[in-house]
C-alpha cells in the first residue's frame, strides 16, 4: 500500500483539502465542544448554511417542524449526519470546475448523487445501518476527477478507450497511469483527513464478481449504489437490474416487489437530492414509469422485451451523443489545424488555399477583391528591449484587434513572423482603405501589456485590389502588389497606408 501511495503522490497532482472541510473534520475528531464548534464553522459560510437548511427542511428528512438554524439542524439530525451533509457539499463544489472542457462534470456529479441516494436506500432496505453510506457513495469515484484534473490529456485517452472498447475503466487506468481511480480516491480522502471507514471501501469498490466472503457489507452497498446509478444514467440497464435483483434476493432475501420499490425510490429521491447540489436531473424518472411508457407505446409485450426497448433507446441516445461529440472534436481539430497557435488567426497555409479559391472566383465572375498586408513597425526592437515573451504577447493582442476589426465575411491570417494579411471579398479600394485605416488607428492607440510593461507599436500597410477594370492573372500577382505597397509604406516613414500600382488604375 505504501508503494502505491508513493507512486500516486509522484505521478498525480493531488488537490489540497478545502479549508472549511479540514476545520469540520478536526472539530469532529476533538469531540469536546463539537456541537458548538461545528455549528460555528458551518454558520461562517452563508452559502453552506443555506444548503444545509434546505436539506434539513426538505422531504428528504420530513421533519415535523421547520429548521431555522444550523444549531437546530445539529440537534435534530446529529453531528455525524450534518458533518456528512456539509462535506458532501464542500467537496462536490471544490471538484466541480465552472470552466468548459472535455470532462462532463455535470454527468459525473449526477451519477455520484444518484449513487449516494442509492447507498442510503440500500442500507435502509437491507437493515445495514451505515451513517456514512451517502458520503461514501458520493465520493467513491472522486479519483476519476482528481486524475482528470491532474493529467487531462492522458485521462481523455482513458475515457476514449472506455467508449470504444467497453473495458472496465479501472483496467484502462492501470494500463495508462499505473494506478486506478479507486486507489487515487482512497489516498485523497485519507490525506484530507476523512476516516478509514470511508476511504477504505472507496479504495476497492469495483469488485467485478459478487463474493460475500471477500467483501464487506460496505462494499456491497457501494457496488449496488454503482449499479443503481448506472441503471438511470448508463446503458445495459436490464442486465444491471438483473444483477441487483440477484444480489438483493440471494444475499439479503428481499422480496421482488420491495426491490422494484427500491429502484423507483432511487429516482424520486435522487431528483430531490440533485436540487440540493444545483444539478439538473434532466428527464430522470422512476424505472417503472419508463417501462409503463414503453408498454403504452408498444402495446402488449412481455417485460423482457420492454427492457430491450429501453436498452435500445438508451443505446441510440448514447450513439447520437457520441456522434455529436466526435463531430465537435473533428471541427475543433480541423479549426486547430487551420489556426495560428499564437494569434488565433488563420495560418499561412490555409490563407494560401483560400486566396487561390477566392482569386479564381473573383476572376471568373469579375468581382472586386482586396488584399491588405501589414506588419509591425520596428518589431525587432520590441523583442530586443522587452524580450520575446513580450513580443509574443503583442502579436497575440494584435491578432485579437484584427479579429475585432474585420467583418464576418473577411478572412484574417498571420502571414509569418510579425506580418499579417486580410482578404476582403467584394471590396473595392475605398472599402479596403476604410478597414486598413481602422486597423492602423486602433493598433496605434492601443497599449499592449506584458507583465508590468506598457508597449506601443504602429503598423505599415499595403493594399492591392483587383477589379473588372484592373484584373490580375493569379494570386501571386495580387500578393506581390500588396507586398510592394507595404514596403512603399515602410520607405515612406512607416505607420502609413499605401496602394499598389494596379490599385490606382
Amino acid at each position: 500500500m505504501e508503494n502505491i501511495e508513493k507512486q500516486i503522490n509522484a505521478e498525480i497532482n493531488l488537490p489540497s483539502p478545502p479549508a472549511i472541510a479540514v476545520r469540520i473534520l478536526e472539530a469532529v475528531k476533538r469531540e469536546e465542544n463539537t456541537f458548538e464548534e461545528l455549528a460555528s464553522i458551518i454558520s461562517s459560510d452563508p452559502a453552506l448554511t443555506v444548503r444545509i437548511l434546505k436539506v434539513a427542511n426538505s422531504s428528504y428528512y420530513a421533519l415535523p417542524t421547520k429548521v431555522d438554524s444550523v444549531q437546530r439542524a445539529l440537534a435534530i439530525l446529529g453531528v455525524n449526519a450534518l458533518k456528512n451533509i456539509a462535506l458532501s457539499f464542500i467537496i462536490a463544489g471544490e471538484l466541480h470546475p465552472a470552466s468548459e472542457d472535455a470532462f462532463d462534470y455535470d454527468r459525473f456529479w449526477k451519477m455520484s448523487v444518484t449513487a449516494a441516494v442509492s447507498a442510503e436506500l440500500v442500507a435502509s432496505h437491507t437493515g445495514q445501518k451505515d451513517e456514512d453510506a451517502f458520503v461514501k457513495a458520493l465520493l467513491q469515484d472522486i479519483g476519476i476527477v482528481v486524475m482528470y484534473l491532474s493529467k487531462p490529456d492522458l485521462y481523455a485517452k482513458v475515457l476514449e478507450e472506455k467508449r470504444i472498447t467497453g473495458k472496465p475503466i479501472e483496467t484502462i487506468e492501470q494500463t495508462l497511469f499505473g494506478c486506478d481511480h479507486q486507489q487515487v480516491g482512497r489516498l485523497v480522502l485519507k490525506q484530507w483527513g476523512l476516516p478509514a471507514s470511508i476511504y477504505d471501501p472507496v479504495g476497492c469498490h469495483h469488485y467485478r464478481k459478487y463474493d460475500r466472503a471477500k467483501h464487506s457489507v460496505a462494499n456491497d452497498i457501494l457496488l449496488l449504489s454503482n449499479l443503481l446509478s448506472a441503471c438511470y444514467h448508463g446503458i445495459q440497464s436490464s442486465a444491471r437490474i438483473q444483477r441487483i435483483q440477484k444480489i438483493l434476493t440471494t444475499r439479503y432475501e428481499m422480496d421482488p416487489a420491495d426491490i422494484e420499490g427500491l429502484i423507483d425510490a432511487v429516482a424520486v429521491r435522487s431528483i430531490e437530492a440533485m436540487s440540493f447540489f444545483d444539478i439538473d436531473p434532466g428527464e430522470m424518472k422512476p424505472f417503472s414509469e419508463m417501462l409503463q411508457e414503453a408498454n403504452a407505446e408498444l402495446g402488449r409485450l412481455n417485460i423482457s422485451y420492454e427492457h430491450l426497448v429501453i436498452e435500445l433507446k438508451k443505446a441510440k441516445e448514447e450513439a447520437e451523443k457520441l456522434a455529436r461529440e466526435l463531430q465537435a472534436a473533428n471541427v475543433k481539430l480541423r479549426d486547430m489545424a487551420l489556426r495560428d497557435g499564437l494569434t488565433g488567426l488563420y495560418n499561412h497555409r490555409y490563407f494560401h488555399e483560400l486566396l487561390e479559391t477566392e482569386v479564381r472566383r473573383a476572376i471568373r465572375y469579375k468581382r472586386s477583391y482586396s488584399l491588405i498586408m501589414f506588419d509591425l513597425d520596428h518589431f525587432k526592437q520590441v523583442n530586443d528591449t522587452f524580450g520575446h515573451l513580450a513580443g509574443d504577447t503583442v502579436l497575440a493582442q494584435v491578432g485579437q484587434i484584427v479579429s475585432d476589426c474585420v467583418r464576418s465575411s473577411d478572412l484574417a491570417a498571420r502571414y509569418g513572423g510579425e506580418e499579417f494579411v486580410v482578404l476582403l471579398p467584394e471590396t473595392d479600394l475605398k472599402g479596403a482603405v476604410i478597414l486598413a485605416e481602422r486597423l492602423r488607428k486602433t493598433i496605434e492607440d492601443a497599449v499592449f501589456h506584458s507583465s508590468d510593461q506598457e508597449i506601443r507599436i504602429t503598423i505599415s500597410i499595403g493594399i492591392s485590389i483587383m477589379t473588372a477594370q484592373a484584373p490580375v492573372e493569379n494570386k501571386a500577382q495580387l500578393l506581390a502588389a500588396a507586398d510592394e505597397a507595404l514596403y512603399k509604406s515602410k520607405r515612406g516613414g512607416r505607420n502609413k497606408i499605401s496602394f499598389s500600382g494596379s490599385a490606382t488604375k
